[in-house]
């Protein structure tokens, strides 16, 4: 079987938010992605559930995790 070349392949949104939270904080988070859920009393729950409605701030948590990966493998 071949294995995805997606690299969110497999992984759940929770996974991205805890993984990114743990290797940047909610701080730096909201500075690389300016939206309110990582600013206002910030929680992965309160993460989540905004992010699962709003499409173009999922797709930036995304690309922010791509490009975080390499940092997080070390």
């Amino acid at each position: 079987m071949e294995k995805s070349k997606d690299p969110l392949h497999g992984i759940t949104l929770q996974t991205i938010i805890e993984q990114l939270v743990d290797f940047y904080g909610f701080d730096t988070l909201a500075e690389f992605v300016n939206i309110k859920c990582f600013k206002d009393n910030p929680s992965v729950k309160s993460s989540l559930t905004f992010l699962r409605k709003t499409d173009w701030a999922r797709k930036k948590v995304e690309e922010l995790y791509i490009r975080t990966l390499p940092k997080l493998n070390k």
